[in-house]
Parts: C-alpha cells; structure tokens; sequence
C-alpha cells in the first residue's frame, strides 16, 4: 500500500505539483459518536380555538336547538328530496317555477315581501369561499366547509353552469354567530369589489327567528345579471338546521329568489318540510339556466318556454 501511494506522489510532481511529502497516517476510526450540542426543538404551535362566545349567542343557540327539536317531532326537516308521497306534474313544475324564479322574496331592505322581478342568474363562473367568525369551532368549521364545496359541484353539475371553491370569490358564504357577524361581514365587503361594508348592514341586523339570508347583487343590461352575492348562516343553527341554510341559500344565490307555499316537494317553502335539495328543486334550476331562457325576461314572456321545458324533463316531450 506505502509504495502505491509513494509513486502517486511522484507523478504528481511529475505533473507540477509542487511537492509531496509524507503520506499523513490514517485517522483511527471513533467507536463513539463525539457530542453534538442540543437543537432545540421548536415549540408547537397552540392549536386554534373557538372565541369565547357571549350569553346571547348561547341563547340563540338553545332556541334554534329546540326550533330542529320541534320541526323534527313533527315529521319536517325531510332530507329524503321528495316520494311517491309528493307528485307533482309538468304543469305544477312550470307554474312553481314561475313562482320562485319571477318574484323576489323580500324587498332590498330585508323590512318586507318583494314583488315581481324579470329573470336573473349568473353569466359567468361562479366563485365561492367560506368566511367563518370568530366563534365557530374548528370542528364545525371542517364539516361546513366540506358541506359548501361538495354543494357547490353539486350545484354546478345540476345547473350545467361552472360553480366552484375559489380564494378569489364573487360568492362568499358567511357562518357567523351574532358576537361576530359583523367582523365578517366586513371581511366579505373588503373581499368584493363594488360592495361596502355598509351596504351589507340588513344582513347584519337578523330577527331571531331568521337562521340565514343571501343577498344577490345584479349588473349589465338591465341590472338583470348577478355578479356577486353573500349569503349569512347563522353559527347557533344545529347542524340540520345550518346544512338545510347552505342548501336553501345557495340555491337561490343562484337565481331562485322566492319561496312558494304550492312547491313540494321543495325547499323553496317557508313550510320547513323538506331540509334538502329535492329532485323538484334539481330541476327548477336546471330549467333556470335552460338556454332558450334569456336573462331579463318577464314572467308573461317566458311562460310557454317554461311551460315548454317543463313538459321536456316531466313528460319527455313538448306541450
């Protein structure tokens, strides 16, 4: 071994090198690690938690505990979307369409009933993002935001109209309870261009015994075409209570602004039967976003289109 290493000295030199003197002995081997020092380990990071929530938000929240409490007792709240025990033909579908789509549920102010409206939807792709206050609890944050994004493919696929989760939303859903609905409201105004946080006060000043609301904003032609809307569900609800909000509301942040006390199977119906999206209320937005429907058209003007599309999807022809 010392003679091979030797002549490689010599070529080296051979080569320019400047010198080469004695081969260094090997490094014995250490049997022991050597002592390394102490890396600290870095502190985890405290896990997030609820806001403390205040005496009337707890008191909200027994009341609507007891408001899913009675609707149940009394057969409401169905999340079966409709049977043999709720029928309904091409000429109920056509008029009940013509009910929730025609006219408004409440005025701008949120203070009273609304009236007759021209058709309106979404033209472009719909972006929605969930905005939660304060006081909502990781766990509930979780599972409503599951429910959100999986009810908006949902919406999508029924409607044939591209709706989606987005950072950048035109869509925001809002679970807030009454400590912090306001803070999040705010968030949504500064999120959406062209909405002030002021303009969004009748969807801070809820009655108690409204569990969520949505507030859509039109543009273009006529003030005809949504291009931005807010819904706010109310954090106390009971999980029934709040997933039958994110049905309802969302449904008609799409364009089914009223309810009707002659749908049914439907939950465009103060009458709390049925908690979830029905197959009736499927295809009232499907035959919202028909394209032989155009975007400000009167009730008058629309109805033997309606009538039409309605035979389509209930019969399997036209009138």
């Amino acid at each position: 071994m010392g003679r091979i290493i030797r002549w490689g000295c010599l070529g080296l030199i051979a080569l320019g090198i400047a010198a080469c003197t004695e081969v260094a002995a090997p490094v014995q081997p250490v049997l022991k690690p050597l002592a390394r020092p102490n890396i600290p380990t870095p502190a985890p990071k405290p896990p997030k938690v609820a806001k403390p929530t205040s005496e009337a938000s707890a008191q909200l929240r027994s009341y609507l505990n007891q408001v899913q409490g009675a609707q149940l007792s009394q057969g409401l709240l169905r999340r079966d979307g409709g049977g043999s025990d709720t029928p309904f033909t091409s000429t109920m579908l056509a008029r009940n369409f013509e009910q929730v789509a025609f006219y408004n549920e409440y005025n701008s102010t949120f203070s009273g009933r609304g009236g007759p409206s021209p058709l309106r939807r979404w033209a472009t792709p719909v972006r929605m993002d969930v905005i939660f206050g304060e006081g909502v609890v990781p766990s509930q944050r979780v599972s409503d935001l599951g429910y959100v994004r999986s009810y908006a493919a949902r919406l999508g696929r029924v409607t044939n109209h591209p709706v989606s989760m987005s950072s950048k939303p035109n869509f925001i859903v809002i679970i807030a309870g009454e400590d912090d609905r306001e803070e999040a409201l705010a968030q949504a105004a500064a999120r959406m261009p062209g909405i002030s946080a002021a303009s969004l006060t009748p969807l801070n000043n809820l009655r108690s015994d409204t569990y969520c609301v949505v507030a859509a904003y039109a543009a273009g032609a006529g003030g005809n075409t949504y291009t931005a809307a807010i819904a706010v569900i109310r954090a106390e609800n009971p999980s029934l209570l709040r997933l039958s909000c994110i049905h309802e509301e969302l449904a008609q942040g799409m364009g089914l602004a009223n309810d009707s006390p002659t749908a049914r199977p439907s939950i465009f119906n103060d009458d709390d039967e049925f908690a979830l999206l029905t197959r009736q209320d499927e295809l009232l937005l499907q035959m919202l976003y028909d394209p032989r429907l155009r975007v400000g058209m009167t009730a008058d003007q629309a109805r033997p289109i309606v009538q039409n599309i309605a035979a389509e999807l209930v019969d399997g022809g036209p009138v």
